[in-house]
């Protein structure tokens, strides 16, 4: 569940009045929002499990069940695969955690949280950038923890310290634009179930008709022509080549082409709805 979801009254943060909001306005109440939602996560730790459990749980699970037969095809055995799936599950993250915010913005509407904001004189691209830069936190409490996870399994970073780097910024990047389809999501839809629901037909197909757990190879030609345009495939490609050694302009291409395209569209087209809505 996404940390913005709201059980107990808010802590007060003062957003002055600025009748023209310009560049250093949509900064300073970006801001505010964003230490008003940190202070959420504060009183309310436990929004933070599924960035910290879910990582632990998904990395052993594929590590423990998978690691055998898949690493034998790989030609390593179980080493093998823990050094392959560990970037996959990095990049994994960028999506499971990206649903929450649109969970946890439908349920701030239906518990009439939105209608403070509609009260200020505030931007509404800052209230929606906020919460994407909280979830970006999340997102790298969850990286944290599976690459801990990792280094308990045998993964071995082999002086791969900069490109681990790189494939966190890029995952952030990437992690970003899905946000904005899910704040989208969060905002029409009519409730956090709802949202819920669609966000796993989106994040099935693209999870699993993926290169993150598995070389696609073998898979059947439509398949393994799909994941050649997944951006999940770019992604965890990119922060394999990245971390481990190997290519990496084809996968660091299409994830760039995909995140800006992606923030290019569904930006604008979350921020007016959500002022229509609100």
């Amino acid at each position: 569940m996404s940390a913005a979801v709201l059980t107990t009254p808010a802590p007060t943060i003062t957003i002055e009045a600025d009748p023209k909001i310009g560049l250093r306005g949509h900064l300073r109440h970006t801001g505010a929002l964003i230490r008003r939602n940190l202070l959420w996560i504060k009183q309310d730790p436990e929004s933070m499990m599924d960035a910290v459990l879910m990582p632990v749980i998904f990395t052993l699970l594929f590590v423990y069940v998978f690691g055998g037969s898949i690493g034998q095809a790989l030609g390593g055995g179980h080493g093998a695969y823990v050094q392959y799936v560990i970037p996959g599950m990095i990049a994994m993250m960028s999506m499971n955690i990206a649903q929450g915010v649109g969970t946890g913005f439908n349920e701030d509407f239906n518990k009439g949280i939105t209608d403070r904001f509609r009260s200020l004189p505030i931007g509404r691209g800052s209230v929606l950038v906020a919460k994407i830069a909280v979830e970006l936190l999340r997102l790298l409490v969850a990286i944290t923890v599976v690459m801990a996870i990792a280094l308990l399994v045998g993964f071995h970073v082999n002086g791969h310290w900069g490109g681990l780097l790189a494939s966190v910024g890029l995952t952030a990047l990437f992690g970003s634009s899905i946000m904005w389809i899910f704040l989208v999501l969060g905002v029409t839809m009519k409730n956090a179930q709802s949202v819920q629901g669609v966000g796993f037909l989106v994040m099935m197909p693209l999870q699993f008709g993926s290169s993150i757990f598995a070389p696609t190879g073998s898979m059947p030609g439509w398949l393994e022509n799909f994941t050649k345009y997944n951006p999940m495939s770019g992604l965890a490609d990119a922060a394999r080549g990245m971390m481990a050694g190997g290519p990496v302009a084809h996968g660091l291409t299409m994830t760039l082409a995909w995140s800006v395209g992606l923030t290019v569209v569904m930006a604008p087209i979350a921020i007016r709805k959500f002022t229509q809505k609100s």
